[in-house]
């Protein structure tokens, strides 16, 4: 079994290019956004709709990009745990071209449990680490 989780499948619309033809930075960074949701929602045991009292937040973002990216394009972004901190995961996503496997982009972020409530960071207890260890690739 792979360590990585398919977390996003989409398309470049016309409407996400711009004037030089290409997909531009924000909707890199909004289909990330949108796969970090899956893979930190598998870690968690749970997804937003059960109203937890903990969530995430993001204080690490960093995103190459490596093969330009065309209206019409199919995407799939694969996300894997890269390291396992005592109240962060750190995770890599990689942006490719579902028929090619074309690598266009990548990102790594640093994502911190968050008490929200309190507004500061807690341990993340046993389960999440299990879980997350079940997509760590080193």
């Amino acid at each position: 079994m792979s360590k990585s989780l398919v977390s996003f499948v989409g398309v470049a619309h016309p409407w996400m290019c711009d004037v030089m033809g290409h997909m531009n930075v924000r909707h890199y960074a909004a289909m990330f956004d949108d796969a970090s949701f899956q893979i930190l929602g598998h870690i968690a045991g749970q997804d937003g709709a059960q109203g937890a009292q903990t969530g995430w937040a993001d204080v690490r973002t960093e995103i190459d990009y490596r093969h330009e990216t065309k209206a019409g394009s199919l995407l799939t972004i694969r996300s894997h745990v890269v390291k396992i901190g005592r109240t962060s995961v750190s995770f890599e996503q990689v942006m490719s071209g579902s028929l090619d496997g074309i690598v266009h982009a990548s990102s790594r972020t640093t994502s911190v449990r968050f008490d929200l409530v309190a507004r500061a960071s807690v341990a993340l207890d046993e389960p999440m680490r299990n879980r997350a260890a079940a997509f760590l690739i080193e």
